[in-house]
């Protein structure tokens, strides 16, 4: 009996399965599915926003990015983003055998950044609502995906230059928010404004909007937690950050709201609570509970004004404030990360532990996502726009992207209506 519980403790071993460990394994898989109920989140976040005729056609711009995102990291952008070339295409050699210096499977870690990947280019989708061709948005998400998201994804994460220079994200500050923020100041600029722009939109319904917040606020819990890779103490404490930065920048978004409007709104809430999770996000496992919500209390009040200032001073329509939320506020996130970092959490001391070195790493890294994911897009949205048009034409723009594209309505009541 002893010889074949030894056999069979053997053959386990050989599998792989014995070198990881079961309750991270299972944390980090269920990370990965809270991450995946945020792209539907941002979707009802979003589509709340838009009017009553852009809602399918947001919520499909959105949920496409399944099957598309899905599979080109399968079949490349895993190996282009960890291994900065083409050796695991179609994902060779990912599975069962622990991930490089961690306790969980390779397969599990592919899955769980495979979330980041789907969610990122859709952050885009709100700077361009209600006017983006669904058929160049489609090819601008995979292109930008290859040029702008796995590069930076490996600087970052997978070795490269700027984590050589020592900067740190610790869930995604560069690779996620500042690269889609960027770009999606670009798409607005070459987009241009819609036909409405500075005329009163209603959007379609603030339960929408409140849900996609709920959903969201869920999912970045595995987001940031679940970027410890490990059901361990650093993602403890990046599950009360999370918590804390978002509270505090609902709470000063919404202050800022009331002295500048003369009343909160539901809305603007939880936009404010979205900025406490982006700003967070790159330092959520490295600072402490009580700098997260200064960091979030910073966020809610300085994209507030951002975001009023990009549509009235600079009359850029960033239809629903993604460079205000997700650019400035990733830019502001990796910065105080910078600040608040201390060893003690994980990661390396920053500003106020005595180490000013790591904030001069965090502005350098900073400085090149934000220049190349703007340049890149650009360049990527021009040639797009040579082969197919990128936003409707201004007679479908009247009319609805749902109507005009999917054929379908929101709501029964509509139709019933009319």
């Amino acid at each position: 009996m002893k010889k074949i519980i030894a056999l069979m403790g053997l053959l386990i071993a050989s599998t792989g399965y014995a070198a990881t460990d079961s309750g991270d394994t299972a944390f980090v898989m269920i990370a990965a599915a809270l991450v995946l109920a945020m792209t539907p989140g941002l979707a009802f976040f979003y589509g709340g926003m838009v009017e009553r005729k852009n809602v399918v056609g947001m919520l499909f711009q959105n949920w496409v990015a399944f099957p598309i995102l899905g599979l080109l990291w399968a079949i490349a952008g895993y190996s282009l983003s960890f291994s900065g070339d083409f050796s695991q295409v179609l994902l060779s050699g990912v599975g069962a055998e622990p991930l490089e210096g961690g306790s969980i499977p390779s397969v599990v870690f592919m899955a769980f950044q495979m979330m980041f990947a789907i969610i990122t280019p859709i952050l885009m989708t709100g700077a361009i609502a209600e006017r983006a061709s669904l058929k160049a948005w489609m090819i601008i998400m995979a292109v930008w995906s290859f040029a702008i998201y796995y590069p930076v994804c490996n600087w970052v994460w997978g070795g490269g230059w700027i984590s050589k220079l020592g900067a740190v994200d610790f869930a995604g500050g560069y690779v996620v928010h500042m690269t889609a923020g960027f770009s999606a100041l670009a798409l607005a600029v070459l987009y241009g404004r819609r036909k409405k722009f500075g005329q009163e939109m209603l959007p379609y319904d603030t339960s929408m909007i409140s849900l996609g917040t709920a959903l969201l606020w869920f999912g970045w819990f595995g987001f940031n937690a679940g970027s410890a890779l490990a059901a361990n103490g650093q993602a403890g404490n990046a599950f009360g950050t999370t918590f804390f930065s978002a509270a505090a920048a609902f709470a000063t978004w919404s202050l800022v709201d009331r002295f500048k409007d003369g009343k909160p709104t539901l809305t603007g809430a939880c936009i404010g609570a979205v900025v406490g999770l982006v700003v967070i996000t790159p330092g959520a496992g490295f600072v402490s509970l009580s700098s997260s919500i200064i960091m979030g209390a910073l966020g809610g009040v300085i994209c507030n004004f951002v975001a009023r200032a990009v549509k009235g001073a600079l009359n850029i329509d960033d239809s629903l404030d993604v460079f205000a939320c997700h650019g400035v506020g990733g830019l502001l996130g990796i910065l105080l990360t910078g600040v608040f970092a201390q060893t003690q959490y994980g990661g390396v001391d920053g500003l106020i532990a005595g180490n000013g070195q790591l904030l001069v790493n965090q502005a350098i890294g900073a400085l090149a996502v934000a220049f190349y994911s703007i340049i890149l897009t650009a360049i990527i949205a021009k040639v797009v726009g040579l082969m197919t048009p990128l936003r409707v034409e201004e007679k479908d723009e009247e009319q609805g992207l749902d109507q005009v594209i999917h054929g379908e309505q929101v709501s029964s009541r509509d139709k019933m209506a009319s």
